[in-house]
Formats: C-alpha cells, structure tokens, sequence
C-alpha cells in the first residue's frame, strides 16, 4: 500500500470506505474472540485443569470472549458496517449527514479495539468478564479502570453513529420517497440506533459508578455503606438486555433483503412488520430486563410482571418471523451462499426463540438459570443467528462492495462446516444445562458424567473456528480475484443495486436517484413499472423518466 493510499483510508469521510474499516476492526475483534472461545472449551474438555491451572486466567478468556463478541463484533458489525456502508445507498443518499462524525466514532471504535487486544500484555489485565458485577469486580486486583474505559469510547462511537445516521434518514432520502418505501433494512437500522441512544447513557452510568467505587472510595455497591450491588444489575441489564434488540433488529433487517431479492417477492405485510414488529420490539424492550435477575432475590409479583413483558416481546418478534416466513411463500427461490445463511438463520430464531420460552417462566428459569442451558440459548438466538445472518449480508452485497462473487465451493464448504458445528458444539450444552451444568466454572470434577458432552462440544467448537476459517480466507481472496460479477447481479429492486455501480465512488450515484410515489425497494410484481417509478439518467442501468 502506497502511503498516498494509505493516507486515502486514515483521513476518509467517504461512508463506505468507514464501513469496510468497520468490518475489518469488527472482524479482527470476531477472531480473537473466537480464540478465546476455543481456549474456553479445550479447558472445559476434561476434568481437572487442562491447559491452565489458573482460574483467573479462564475468568481473563470469557472477559474477552463476551465483552468482544457483543461489544466489538456483533454491534459495530451491523450498526458500524452494514449500516455505513449500505444505508445510504438504499436511501438514495450521497453520503451520511456529518461525515467528519463519522470518521470520528470509526477511530474512537478502533481506540477500544486497540485497548481491549493490549489486555492480553498489560500485568493486571480486566477478570470480571463482560458484565464487571460488582463485588468482585471492585475488589479484584484485575484492571476494572481499562474496562471502563473501553465501555466508554464504544459508547461515544456508537452514540456518535446513532445521531448521525439517525439525522442522515430522517433528512437525506431521495426526493419523494417517503417512510413506507425504505428497506426493512434501513427500518431496523433506525430502531437500533433509537435503542442505542436511550439506553448507552445507563450503561456508561453504571460503569463509571463502578470506576468511582473502586478508585474514589464511593460506595454506590457496597453495602456495608448503604450501596445496593443489584443497583449495578439493574442498571446493566437495563441497557444489556436491549442491546439484544440492537443487534438482532438489524441482522433480520438483513434477512428481508436477501429474501426479497432471491423470492422477488414483496415482503409480506409490510406495514405489520414495521409497525408491530421492529417498533413492538423497540416499545416493549425496556421492560423486561429483569427476567435477568430472577434468582437475585425480588418479589414475586414483579417477577410474574416481567415474565408477562418478556413473553410479550415474543409477539412483534412472531410478526417479523411470520412476515419472513411469508416473503418466502410460493417463491421460486434463488439459491447461493447469501441464501443458504439466511435460511439458516430461520432455524436458529426457531431453536433459541422455543429455548427462551422456558427461560422466561419463573417456574423453570429458577432452576435453569447461570446453567448451560442460558448461554446455549443465548448463542443460538443471538450470537450465531446475528453472525450467520452477517455473513449472509456479506455475501449477498459482496458484488456491490468488490465487483466480483464470492460464492462458490469454498463458501458452500465453509457454511456446512459452520451449521454443523454449531448444533455439534450447544445441543450437548442444552442437555447438561437443563441437567444442572454451572455457567463460567473453570472446572466440574463435581460433575463427572458431563465430560462426554463437554468433549463433543469441543469438536464442535472446532469445527466452527474451521468453517469461520475457510470464510474468511474465501472472502479475502475472491475481493482480489473472485469472478467478476455485472451490475446488479441479483435483479434486486433496491436502490444500491438499481442506480450505485459496483464499488461506488464518493458521491454513490452519477446523479442522484428521485422516486415516485409508486416505487417500491421490493416491486417485483410489476418490476419494469416500478423501475420507471425512479430515475437517475447518469447511470447506464438506470430506469428512464416515466413518460
């Protein structure tokens, strides 16, 4: 790389250019993370200490593991990339509302990156995994300051990125269109960044309530003077459990557009999956937080209220399901890599959605609860469904992004080895946990008969970080030598596609594209009408003015 280049990517405003930084760091953040997850389950294959004898240690690799997955992987993945890269290009928008902002929040993003990979080398690095609960936390000789300060500038970033894609939709789309024309995308996007900017504030809250009690002599948590420790879980989980929907709005956000495409079908009940679903999901998520603290000691009658709220969340998501389910209803479906992760994704809404049931009834979740079952279920809900749908959006927008395809056997060969060792490595850990498996324990020796499935979900740990490996590596050769794909290879509707070239340059479109009130991002019932419902005469795939 030429340092002109190199000074091309350090100083950019472009958003697209922010988005693949945003991808590269988030990426970065996913391997190490991944590593620690391995170092989790080969300690955990047999009983006894296996590769370390120290429980700090372990406590260091799930500190990492966690706070990167969701912090640093999961969350800038979708709101950081997806969302710069290709929200304004759906909304007809040349660029983000305040790009010098933007190019801000991806540096503060790569500031923690940096922090969190040199706490491997500091001499006290942070032991109090992602959720820092206190006591421990205050009392550990690990560095609770460095989390803090980490927490923090994610926080600006994603604060920073709320506001400004917030304002960039609200004020930059084409002319004419209006809010029932943007991409389900773009809906689910703006209903993240809603969520981000009124719950950070809480988490920074409490983070810095805990620097104060460790460092200043405060004593918000501590007892002994007054403090309450469940103030700190109630503040945590009150931004912690939102953070879900932040991160699982836009991963189906990405859903409908890869099933659109490849159905070329309008999505089913458009409005009720809007309406009642992203924005059910976003009313109805401030209150359940508390299903996080059932066995915390509380009493009963706000725990049968926030069963109620927790069940109730599962109707707008039923809406968005059943809308996805429709989009693909008598479709001739286009199958490829991008398609393929997206059906996937059905399968594991379906297995972690009927796993949280359980979790929310006070009745069963006393005895589940800090078992196996919750992280099982937590991994396939969340953390595998948003990644596996990440990795569908990569594929499908992989043309746009690099002008060539990454599909191809390579990629089919990476997708089985995932699928499969996802279900390898948490069916076995669904068993153990309902049969009494403790979460975050450096050993069982208490537990004896669980080895057999401790080892199986090794293999299958293994088998994912193979499948994530050919991913990856796919990925970065097809950007450089792939087969070149033409403009708009899927047939889709949506504006990236209809009037951006593949690798837009700064400004996205030749000339910017002006829609009627008769476009739709998903027309294809009647596709050459609604391509003549926008126009944009300086881009050679362009529809022409309606006559």
């Amino acid at each position: 790389m030429s340092m002109q280049t190199f000074k091309e990517w350090f100083f950019t405003t472009d958003h697209k250019r922010i988005g693949i930084m945003y991808l590269i760091g988030s990426m970065t953040a996913f391997v190490v993370a991944g590593m620690m997850a391995l170092l989790i389950r080969l300690e955990q294959s047999q009983l006894g200490p296996t590769i370390t004898d120290n429980p700090n240690e372990y406590n260091q690799w799930l500190y990492f593991h966690g706070a990167a997955m969701v912090l640093a992987f999961l969350i800038p993945g979708l709101t950081g990339f997806f969302a710069n890269y290709f929200l304004p290009l759906m909304i007809g928008a040349q660029d983000v509302a305040f790009p010098r902002i933007n190019a801000f929040s991806i540096w503060l993003f790569y500031g923690a990156i940096i922090l969190a990979l040199l706490s491997f080398v500091i001499p006290d690095p942070p032991d109090i995994m992602w959720t820092g609960y206190p006591p421990y936390s205050i009392t550990t000789v690990g560095n609770t300051a460095y989390y803090v300060f980490t927490l923090h500038l994610l926080g600006f970033s994603s604060v920073l990125g709320a506001v400004n894609f917030l304002v960039t939709v609200i004020y930059m789309r084409a002319p004419g269109m209006g809010w029932n024309q943007l991409n389900i995308f773009t809906w689910t996007t703006v209903a993240a960044f809603v969520l981000q900017l009124v719950f950070i504030p809480v988490l920074a809250s409490a983070v810095t309530m805990l620097l104060f009690d460790k460092y200043l002599g405060t004593s918000f948590f501590n007892p002994e003077a007054g403090g309450d420790v469940l103030l700190y879980q109630n503040l945590f989980w009150f931004y912690s459990h939102p953070a879900v929907y932040v991160i699982f709005l836009p991963a189906v956000g990405i859903l409908f557009e890869i099933f659109t495409t490849m159905c070329k079908n309008q999505v089913f009940n458009y409005k009720a999956c809007v309406y009642g679903g992203i924005w059910g999901i976003v009313g109805i998520s401030g209150f359940v937080w508390v299903h996080h603290l059932y066995v915390s000691g509380m009493p009963d009658w706000l725990r049968i209220g926030q069963m109620v709220t927790t069940l109730l969340i599962s109707v707008p998501v039923g809406l968005m399901v059943m809308s996805m389910w429709g989009t693909l209803y008598k479709a001739a479906i286009t199958f490829n890599t991008g398609m393929l992760y997206a059906i996937s994704c059905l399968f594991l809404v379906l297995s972690g959605g009927l796993t949280g049931i359980p979790l929310a009834l006070t009745a069963i979740t006393v005895h589940l609860s800090e078992t196996s079952f919750v992280h099982a279920h937590f991994h396939f809900i969340m953390a595998m469904f948003s990644a596996f749908a990440m990795f569908g959006g990569i594929y499908y927008w992989f043309p746009k992004m690099f002008g060539r395809y990454a599909d191809g056997k390579w990629a089919t060969t990476g997708f089985i080895l995932n699928i499969v060792g996802v279900h390898v490595t948490f069916i076995p850990l669904f068993i153990i946990g309902a049969q009494g498996m403790p979460r975050r324990y450096w050993d069982y020796q208490m537990f004896p008969q669980f080895e057999p499935y401790h080892q199986v979900a090794t293999l299958g740990a293994f088998m994912v970080a193979a499948g994530m490996s050919v991913t990856i590596l796919n990925w970065i050769v097809c950007a450089f030598k792939g087969k070149v794909a033409p403009e708009n290879p899927w047939k889709s509707c949506s504006l990236e596609w209809t009037h951006a070239p593949n690798c837009p340059q700064a400004g996205n479109f030749p000339n910017p594209p002006t829609v009627t009130a008769d476009w739709s991002p998903y027309g294809y019932a009647d596709r050459e009408a609604n391509m003549k419902a926008t126009t944009d005469p300086g881009f050679p795939g362009a529809a022409k003015p309606a006559e």
